[in-house]
């Protein structure tokens, strides 16, 4: 394994983050969880990412228990706080009220007087700035959480909380954004942005919901133990699995296999090029799918394989940094 500074912070982080959404508490018993996450630490795998409204509030839970026996120190362990955790008003959004509670729930589903890194899960329109940020510095000097990040928001975002969460002196560390070969719609203003102001991207979906492995092919059935036939999974998956995204993926078989890599290990080993990715989070059914997709760290991907990638995808690649959205107000149940 090797590790990456989050930000301009000193906290190290592996490259590989062991994420939980939609696998536990749903698509996986609790055994299999656990197998996996066994199997990440025992890889090297130090970093572990979920979020209070993972599979309403289990996903949390099954990873508490799956990290029980773990020396605290030598794990970072992340959460969010945003989309409803239950059925009142305040359940949801960035109120001091939602995130102080919030706060306490995780730490008691995850068995830990604090986590690593807490993160705003969207932006909130109907909240004000300082309130939330204010909210994340209290918890911060209770011992609560360490650091803190924002996940999915759009770089004029970032800039205005910049400066509120610096005089706070709790600054930003982090973004956590959907980024892959195919949705790039990071590159164009939110990576300049943290660059500039020092935050590093946590990566989730990597592998674009598994269709970056290859396995699911134009004009095929999806297999039978996939994400696209799982309940709770498809809803996730379904709008990439068009004939022209899947006919675009297969051309990225002949360039893996000149790398000496599987499509996984090509596709996570991608997103760490970018040098403002701190860590590419993982999921995982099945440990195999671990140790194959930790081959990825440390790999270097040459300018002409990157170009042949490029010209691979072609239109079917998204960058459009308006397709970073948060709703206009927080959900309720």
């Amino acid at each position: 394994m090797e590790f990456r500074h989050l930000g301009k912070s000193g906290l190290l982080v592996s490259e590989i983050s062991y994420g939980n959404w939609i696998t536990h508490g749903s698509q996986v018993e609790e055994e299999a969880a656990t197998a996996c996450v066994r199997t990440a630490l025992d890889l090297g795998v130090t970093t572990f990412d979920t979020a209070d409204v993972y599979a309403g509030t289990k996903a949390e839970a099954v990873l508490g228990r799956a990290l029980q026996g773990q020396r605290r120190e030598s794990l970072e362990i992340f959460t969010k706080v945003y989309w409803p955790t239950g059925e009142g008003p305040n359940d949801s959004g960035l109120s001091r009220k939602h995130i102080m509670e919030s706060i306490n729930g995780s730490l008691r589903r995850l068995q830990t007087d604090y986590v690593d890194l807490y993160q705003a899960h969207r932006f909130d329109y109907s909240t004000p700035l300082e309130e939330t940020l204010t909210a994340f510095a209290d918890i911060v000097r209770a011992g609560k959480a360490h650091y803190i990040g924002v996940s999915e928001w759009r770089a004029e975002q970032i800039r205005e909380a910049y400066p509120i969460a610096r005089d706070l002196r709790i600054p930003l560390v982090s973004n956590q954004p959907q980024y892959s070969m195919l949705w790039r719609v990071i590159e164009p203003e939110v990576v300049p942005t943290c660059e500039e102001l020092g935050l590093s991207q946590v990566v989730f979906s990597p592998l674009a919901q598994g269709v970056l492995t290859g396995k699911y092919s134009p004009g095929d059935a999806p297999p039978a133990d996939s994400r696209a036939t799982d309940a709770s999974g498809s809803r996730f998956i379904g709008h990439l699995l068009t004939e022209e995204i899947l006919t675009a993926v297969q051309r990225l078989k002949p360039l893996a296999e000149q790398a000496g890599l599987t499509m996984a290990q090509l596709a996570i080993a991608w997103v760490l090029q970018n040098p403002n990715v701190a860590s590419a989070i993982v999921g995982a059914t099945r440990p195999a799918q671990l140790t194959e997709t930790i081959k990825a760290v440390g790999v270097k991907l040459d300018a002409s394989l990157l170009k042949a990638i490029d010209e691979a995808l072609g239109a079917v690649v998204v960058t459009d940094p308006a397709r970073t959205q948060s709703p206009e107000r927080p959900p309720t149940r």
